[in-house]
């Protein structure tokens, strides 16, 4: 039977048990196309490295004998178009049955789902064997409760798949290392230079000039530094484990303007496109550690762990368990725009400058920056999480939309009302402070409420808590917040509100 098999770009896992042998009557398909690059602008960096790797595959495909059609952005025969894409090659190709894996976008597969109803041909769709979960784990976990804590699950997690525990308890005798997890980096601890690959992608930079593809950020070089294939990632994966991971855990949370990446490993582009398991990275870490554990505390191996398999695994889960109701999600009722200086980066404020312009030159910011930087600052001046989500689903290297959305509209935006967070992760000036150096030389002082020279957080911060009570106020983590804030002097609370209301009308002046 003549079998057409569709890779996503998103899904270039060569251990996948499809390609263990080669068949003449099967033929895999992948397709570079203006549907993915233009539904959000994204990062130049971002349609770089998702063609560059895609091209990768391919060709690693073809190494192995088997039979690939791939559609680059400029091909002729390229409608654009995934559905009419495949139907041009079911029809041309005598194709007898249709294969896919499922996607983990909703709007793919919603796609894939419609079009093989409308198949007069046979169809399948087969697991992409990358995730420890399935799509609907999460849902089945937490039936019949009322929080979603991710604590609980990561738990379950480490019992269910035997890692860091001595018998059923937690080996070093704690779950959570976070609180040894927020220290400062003051650069008294020596931070190695990154792993650098040197990808050539002249020819995939050309072709998105040449087809005009509209993006956002910055590339100045002929080479994509993100791994690329198995075998960089691995490579990433190792030097990771033999440099960073001694210190992962003590600076996972700091933030330096002298240092894009500190002490994170730089996997997530190759996890979110499949090019390496979590399964592959857990294990590499473990085995690691039981070999060089008198070097390491487990305190960072820990903090690396519930990463990959507490975090990611949950989002994920989560985005399936809530969509696709949850895209639309706004219970702070936010509906403000994002300031101009969010894609150019031109702003007085040290730490946003900092982050923006660091995901602007490199398509990256860590969790911290995204959290309590850039999301921090949205929430604050009540963004409309719709521009928030289209902002991060462009600007990072990594994102596909089931990370995206829940850390965006769930943790970041808080715009679910807490199936994600307990919490809006929100600060003042103070916390920025404490965990990174922006505010040492910032146009504004981090310790002034009020004044031209006073840090915009702060007034924020507390303009935030009164606009949002109704909301809020009987939070249970929120208490004391706003305790404080009811201790306030009327006139005060005034000024501050006065002074943020004018920050959030004229963002791009500060």
């Amino acid at each position: 039977m003549k079998t057409l098999r569709l890779i996503l770009g998103d899904q270039l896992n060569i251990k996948h048990s499809w390609f263990k042998e080669t068949n003449d009557d099967v033929t895999y398909c992948l397709f570079e196309m203006r549907q993915e690059t233009d539904y959000v602008k994204h990062h130049i960096q971002k349609v770089i490295g998702f063609f560059a790797a895609m091209r990768q595959f391919a060709e690693d495909l073809e190494s192995k004998d088997h039979k690939v059609i791939y559609f680059k952005i400029n091909d002729k025969q390229n409608t654009q178009s995934l559905t009419d894409n495949l139907s041009a090659l079911i029809k041309t190709h005598n194709i007898e049955q249709f294969e896919y894996l499922y996607p983990d976008e909703y709007r793919l597969d919603k796609q894939l789902t419609s079009y093989c109803d409308s198949l007069d041909i046979e169809s399948k769709v087969f697991s992409a064997e990358h995730f420890y979960t399935n799509r609907g784990d999460l849902a089945k976990f937490y039936e019949g409760k009322k929080q979603y804590l991710m604590e609980n699950f990561y738990r379950d997690m480490r019992k269910k798949h035997d890692i860091l525990m001595v018998s059923d308890q937690p080996e070093g005798g704690k779950w959570n290392y976070d609180k040894s997890n927020r220290n400062k980096w003051k650069g008294d601890v020596e931070i190695p230079r990154y792993k650098l690959f040197k990808n050539d992608i002249s020819e995939v930079k050309k072709a998105i000039k040449d087809e005009d593809i509209q993006t956002i950020g910055r590339f100045d070089t002929k080479t994509f530094s993100y791994p690329i294939t198995r075998a960089q990632a691995i490579d990433q994966l190792k030097y990771f484990c033999e440099h960073l991971l001694v210190h992962f855990g003590d600076y996972q949370d700091a933030m330096h303007t002298d240092q894009d990446y500190l002490f994170h490993s730089r996997l997530s582009f190759a996890m979110n496109l499949k090019i390496i398991s979590p399964k592959d990275v857990v294990t590499t870490v473990m085995n690691y550690y039981r070999k060089y554990g008198d070097d390491i505390d487990i305190s960072q191996v820990e903090g690396f762990i519930r990463q990959i398999i507490g975090w990611r695994e949950y989002m994920r889960g989560m985005y399936w368990a809530l969509m696709p109701d949850y895209k639309s999600k706004n219970k702070l009722d936010n509906h403000n725009k994002l300031p101009d200086f969010f894609w150019t980066g031109d702003t007085k404020m040290n730490c946003l400058k900092h982050a923006i312009n660091n995901s602007l030159d490199n398509g990256y910011a860590h969790h911290i920056q995204r959290l309590m930087i850039t999301g921090n600052y949205a929430l604050l001046t009540q963004t409309d999480p719709d521009a928030v989500d289209d902002w991060y689903l462009g600007i990072y290297v990594d994102a596909v939309e089931w990370v995206q959305l829940t850390n965006t509209r769930g943790m970041s935006q808080f715009a679910d009302g807490g199936k994600i967070a307990t919490k809006p992760y929100v600060s003042s000036g103070s916390y920025i402070n404490k965990i990174s150096n922006y505010c040492g030389d910032c146009h504004y002082n981090k310790s002034k409420k009020i004044g031209d020279d006073a840090c915009p957080f702060n007034s924020l911060y507390w303009n935030f808590l009164e606009e949002k009570r109704a909301y809020l106020g009987k939070n249970f983590r929120m208490g004391m917040m706003y305790s404080l804030l009811d201790k306030m002097d009327s006139q005060d609370l005034q000024n501050l509100k006065e002074k943020a209301q004018h920050i959030i009308a004229n963002q791009d002046d500060y």
